[in-house]
Formats: C-alpha cells, sequence, structure tokens
C-alpha cells in the first residue's frame, strides 16, 4: 500500500499540463519540417531534416528530466554562474564565429563544430531569467517599496542586461535583444515595482518607438539611423509597411509567406502539397507551412496549443509559495510569449521581420534547448511545489 501511495505522489508532482502541449507541439515541428524540406533541399532531405529534430527533441527531454530535479535554492546558488558562463559564450562567438554563415546572413551569432551549428544567444536566455530572479528577490527581501527603493531595483536589473544587450547588438542580432527586453520587462513588471514608475516609462518607449518607426520613411531620419541600425534592419520596416511595394529581399520573403498563408485558405492543401516558395521556411517562416498545408483551423489550432501551455505554465506560477520561482517563471511564460507573437505576427505582416524562430516547431537544435530549459525549470516548479508552498516568506 505504501508503495502505491508514493507512486501516485510521483506522478501527482509531474506537470503533465505543460508536458502535454510541448509533445503536441514536437509533432507539429515534425510535420512542419518535413513539409518544408520537400520543395527546399537547402536543409536536407525531409526524412534527415525531421530525424535531427527527434534527435534534438531527445536531448532536449533528457535536459528537462535533468533540470527538473534541482530545486529553487540549488538554482538560486547556480544562477550567477550559469550567467557568467552566458556572457563568456556571448564573447567568444564574437571571435569564433562560423565565417560561412556570417558572410551569408551577416550575423556573428553561431558557433559552427562540424555538422553542428549552435547559437549561444539561446542558452543565455533562461541563464539571463535565472539571474534576473534572483537579483529581484534578493533586493525585495532587504529593501521596503518606495520610488527610490524601485529606481534602484531598476538600476541593478539595467546593470545585468546592459552587457547582454551589447553582445547581441555587437553580432548583430536585434531580434533576439527584443526577447531580452521583453523578459526584462516582464520581471519588472512582476517585481512589484510602482506604477507611478511603470507608465511614464511604457509611456517614453512607445513614443520613442513610434519616433523611430517615422523616421525610417524619410531620408533624414535613416541617416540618422543608420548609426545604429544595419541597412537591413530598415528595409524590413518598410517591407513591413506595404511589402508589396518593396524590392528588397526581406519584402519578398514576406510577402511569400503571405501568399503561402493565404493560399490555404480555411482547411489548408494538405500534405506535401507545398505551392509557394518561401525563403528561410524551416525556422523563421515555419508558420507559412502551417498555413498553406493546414489552413486557418490548423494556425487557430497551433496558436491554442500555446495558450494552453501558457495558462498552465501560470497556473503552476499561482500555485508555487516562492518568490524565486515566481519570477523565474514569468521570465520563462514572457520568452515564449514574446517569440509566438513575434514569429506569427511578421509572418503574417503584423510585425517587423526579426528573425526570431516559432518555439518547439521550428528547426533548430539550440532554440529548442533554450526553450527546453525553461520547461525543465517550470517542471522543477511542480516537482518541488510541496517543499515550498507552505514557506510564508518567500525563501527556501
Amino acid at each position: 500500500m505504501a508503495k502505491v501511495q508514493e507512486e501516485s505522489k510521483w506522478y501527482d508532482r509531474i506537470a503533465w499540463g505543460v508536458i502535454i502541449p510541448v509533445v503536441l507541439l514536437s509533432f507539429v515541428s515534425f510535420y512542419a519540417i518535413y513539409n518544408a524540406s520537400v520543395n527546399d533541399s537547402s536543409y536536407g532531405t525531409p526524412t534527415k531534416t525531421v530525424a535531427m529534430q527527434i534527435v534534438w527533441y531527445a536531448i532536449s527531454w533528457v535536459m528537462v528530466a535533468f533540470i527538473m530535479r534541482f530545486d529553487a535554492e540549488q538554482i538560486f546558488k547556480l544562477a550567477p554562474y550559469l550567467y557568467g558562463a552566458g556572457i563568456f559564450l556571448l564573447v567568444a562567438v564574437l571571435f569564433l564565429y562560423d565565417r560561412t554563415t556570417a558572410a551569408s546572413s551577416g550575423a556573428k551569432s553561431w558557433f559552427v563544430v562540424g555538422p553542428v551549428s549552435f547559437q549561444p544567444s539561446e542558452v543565455m536566455k533562461p541563464a539571463f531569467i535565472l539571474q534576473l530572479a534572483r537579483v529581484v528577490r534578493e533586493h525585495n527581501e532587504r529593501y521596503a517599496h518606495n520610488l527610490r527603493n524601485d529606481w534602484l531595483l531598476i538600476g541593478k536589473v539595467l546593470a545585468w542586461f546592459l552587457p547582454v544587450a551589447i553582445l547581441l547588438m555587437l553580432q548583430p542580432d536585434f531580434g533576439t535583444t527584443l526577447v531580452f527586453v521583453a523578459i526584462t520587462a516582464g520581471i519588472l513588471l512582476v517585481s512589484g515595482i510602482s506604477w507611478k514608475i511603470i507608465i511614464p516609462v511604457f509611456l517614453l518607449l512607445v513614443i520613442v518607438g513610434a519616433c523611430a518607426i517615422l523616421l525610417v520613411f524619410t531620408s533624414e531620419g535613416q541617416t540618422i539611423l543608420k548609426h545604429y541600425f544595419k541597412t537591413y534592419q530598415l528595409e524590413r520596416i518598410k517591407s513591413w509597411s506595404d511589402p508589396s511595394s518593396d524590392n528588397s529581399d526581406s519584402a519578398y520573403q514576406l510577402w511569400q509567406s503571405m501568399k503561402a498563408i493565404g493560399s490555404g485558405q480555411i482547411f489548408g492543401n494538405g500534405l506535401n502539397n507545398i505551392k509557394v516558395y518561401v525563403p528561410v521556411r524551416n525556422s523563421d517562416m515555419i508558420f507559412s507551412v502551417i498555413g498553406e498545408t493546414l489552413g486557418f483551423v490548423g494556425g487557430v489550432g497551433l496558436i491554442g496549443i500555446y495558450l494552453i501551455l501558457i495558462i498552465q505554465m501560470v497556473k503552476i506560477t499561482f500555485s508555487t509559495r516562492n518568490a524565486f520561482y515566481s519570477y523565474v517563471s514569468t521570465g520563462i511564460i514572457m520568452m515564449i510569449l514574446f517569440h509566438v507573437f513575434e514569429n506569427i505576427g511578421m509572418s503574417i505582416d503584423l510585425l517587423p521581420l526579426t528573425g526570431v524562430p516559432l518555439p518547439f516547431v521550428s528547426q533548430g537544435g539550440s532554440a529548442l534547448i533554450g526553450n527546453m530549459i525553461g520547461i525543465g525549470l517550470i517542471m522543477s516548479m511542480k516537482w518541488h511545489n510541496k517543499d515550498y508552498m507552505f514557506s510564508t516568506s518567500g525563501d527556501f
């Protein structure tokens, strides 16, 4: 009887509500990558491409099983070391980047060892989340909330954010930088800082962003922005405004993506029925495969799976009584939400192109591992929840 009860407890500590959506997304990934590879041999044969994605998923699930065994105290202690390792990799890639990839994309973002490529910024995301969660928890334990202390917290967070942002802009990788901005904003939002600070800062950022977009469409503005952005990044803004009238490569990619999604109509064209060519379809534009082959219904279904995943992660967040865990989960949720919103948004011309992959679906090992590390941390919250749920101070 005791053995049966123990097995029941083990089963209850698994976050099945998180596992099932991720498994469903993995099958969507295999389906979409296979279809994308049928008419595009640049990534290899469809069978080989899907097999590689399966291998990356297998590695990722092993990492999830390993990470979830660490409790909050252990993760808290590891956070600075993981952040330091991530910074080291971001510096190293600026010198040891793959020359071939940089020549084609213009970004010094990838290590390549034999047939395997790796983007260190992807694993830096969960390391950055852990360190920011640690900083916020330590600050809130030592200081009461008032305007002075809230500004102090913002200063601390920016001190950890700026090295990452600078290294990413040196690559340059503006899309990934925006992901870190979203993570930082999400954690600050739940950190307890006053709305007297949040609202003015938000309005200021909106005004600055709107002015920057308007500058793209004037020759004087482009002259100013070229000191801070690459030419192709400015072209992406212009193609976003009117892809049909722009002749740049980014406009062609966006226009083809919209044509593919539109051709799928309500129920899609079916398996192996790819008719519209879309560049970089296996990774950045993977949603166009869903739209073309599964139609509007398939696109809505995919968004529904993401919605279930986010809801389950939020439920786990509310069930924990550990402050550090709650900040970590907020960062992970913001990371995944921003990826989904930006990737699907840029595929349908709702947002400018940024090269952000679709979580758990786009082809690529480093992006998948980064997201699955986040899943492992969420699983850790569920696995160790009973150890901390009766803590009233938020400590370990």
